[in-house]
């Protein structure tokens, strides 16, 4: 390949890294074959793992979109920067993104792909004030709602295809014209440009969403028959069933109603057709000479129930399907290669990390925790206990739904024990993971573990307590 080179930057001493941030939509942890899938093929994505670290045990902040990129953009909770709902009308400005942080320290930043840092349905999403992109292709998904604006219909329009007519005749898009193509297309053309700066490059891919609809030619190599089961008693229906009054994308269903089979064969077959374009991005990199000097990430925004429980995609529950997410950072030279780490490790710590990186301070206001310690394999630790929060990220500003009252729930999750509370519910769930590893058990109610509910439930108060933003310098005037 005759590509160019790279510039020399401006500044010879400039040693900041490169950032290639690719981030999943509802990739659940347990999805990456040398990370112990044994169903799924992802040759690339195992490549990362063998060049860099794995955190095994990484955390978002919500099981919804909105909520969790609100928090890893910025590395604060969705509460805090009030950005909890699906439907936001737009992006409140609580606090700035870590690539306007980024930009202002004299990073070039673009993005290919999904923001969603507010409602996009039936409209193009309004961007931030000042988002710190300087090269910009949105793509909420492939789907055909936006009347303009949308540069994947735009890119397929180029190619004599019209979005909304392609899928409907088909129920899918090719692979030559797929959204994770053209995001991958718009990054192998950011990364091949000539810099004379350090960059980002966000490839925010929407699959693997559902619906489940990856391409035939993806599709026939996962036979439904050889998926593995969800994780799932007869009891979960029971139990779901407790839970009636707080929401959810699905109702329970057994693994046969759900066809959940059918489902994971084409979900894992969207997550192969993700490892390829991975494979693009980092022969590009090597191409280009610029793989000794860029930082991956390759990571996820929240899971999906598969499943799992009886349910299927998201909602208001805090399962590990749903909550724990694949996190994976790579630099040769500078970070452990092939380590694995058990640490427990929140999505909102990214922003710090990459901060420090590119020698910048971390703002007060910041709750994320840098984890280059680990990454640099100085420490084998990092939290206590992750947290997760849901407030009414499924109601906000739904068409039709504008006196829904909503659930609000937090979870906190230890090594060894998870505490979720539904607010105003008088309900709850506790699990003993070492115990209790498919969350089946819920010991809420349960006479010998009050002490260890009552221990948690503090816990999480004070979390909460400490997550509130005081302001730039916490003071108060009287």
């Amino acid at each position: 390949m005759n590509l160019p080179k790279p510039a020399k930057r401006l500044d010879p001493n400039d040693n900041r890294p490169n950032i290639l941030w690719i981030c999943t939509d509802q990739q659940r942890w347990d999805t990456i074959a040398s990370l112990g899938n044994r169903y799924i093929r992802t040759p690339n994505i195992d490549r990362l793992v063998s060049e860099g670290v794995a955190c095994l045990n990484a955390f978002c902040q919500s099981p919804i979109c909105t909520p969790s990129r609100s928090s890893f953009l910025t590395g604060m909770y969705a509460s805090t920067v009030h950005g909890c709902g699906n439907g936001n009308d737009r992006w409140a400005e609580a606090a700035p993104l870590v690539t306007k942080l980024l930009a202002d320290a004299g990073y070039c930043c673009g993005l290919a792909g999904k923001l969603h840092l507010a409602g996009c349905h039936g409209r193009v999403e309004p961007r931030p004030q000042d988002d710190g992109y300087s090269v910009f292709h949105w793509s909420h998904s492939h789907r055909d709602l936006w009347p303009e604006g949308h540069a994947y219909a735009d890119w397929i329009s180029e190619q004599g295809h019209k979005l909304g007519q392609m899928y409907k005749e088909n129920g899918y898009m090719p692979p030559e014209l797929h959204q994770t193509k053209f995001c991958t297309d718009k990054a192998i053309d950011f990364i091949n440009r000539s810099w004379d700066q350090p960059w980002l490059m966000s490839v925010n891919y929407f699959d693997p969403h559902h619906p489940m609809d990856a391409p035939p030619e993806y599709a026939e190599r996962y036979d439904p028959r050889e998926m593995p089961d969800p994780i799932y008693r007869e009891s979960d229906l029971e139990a779901q069933a407790k839970f009636g009054n707080i929401e959810f994308y699905s109702s329970p269903k057994s693994p046969e109603e759900s066809k959940a089979k059918e489902m994971t064969a084409n979900y894992y077959a969207m997550i192969e057709q993700i490892d390829d374009h991975v494979g693009r991005l980092l022969d590009t990199l090597e191409a280009t000479g610029q793989r000794e000097n860029t930082l991956i990430i390759f990571m996820s925004d929240h899971g999906e129930s598969l499943g799992d429980h009886g349910l299927m995609f998201k909602g208001c529950r805090f399962y590990e399907s749903l909550v724990h997410v694949p996190l994976i950072f790579s630099w040769p030279g500078t970070l452990k290669q092939g380590k694995k780490t058990d640490a427990l490790v929140e999505l909102l710590d990214i922003a710090p990390t990459l901060l420090e990186y590119a020698n910048e301070s971390t703002p007060k206001q910041m709750a994320g925790r840098s984890l280059r310690p680990l990454l640099e394999g100085r420490t084998d630790t990092h939290r206590e206990s992750v947290r997760c929060e849901y407030y009414k990220a499924l109601s906000l500003l739904r068409p039709g739904r504008e006196e829904w009252e909503g659930n609000r729930a937090t979870m906190i999750r230890e090594e060894r024990f998870k505490l979720v509370v539904y607010h105003g519910h008088e309900q709850g769930e506790l699990f003993d993971l070492e115990n209790d590893p498919g969350e089946f058990e819920n010991l809420w109610d349960s006479p010998d573990h009050m002490d260890t509910r009552f221990r948690l439930m503090k816990k999480a108060f004070d979390q909460t307590a400490f997550a509130i933003d005081l302001g730039p310098e916490e003071t108060c005037y009287f």
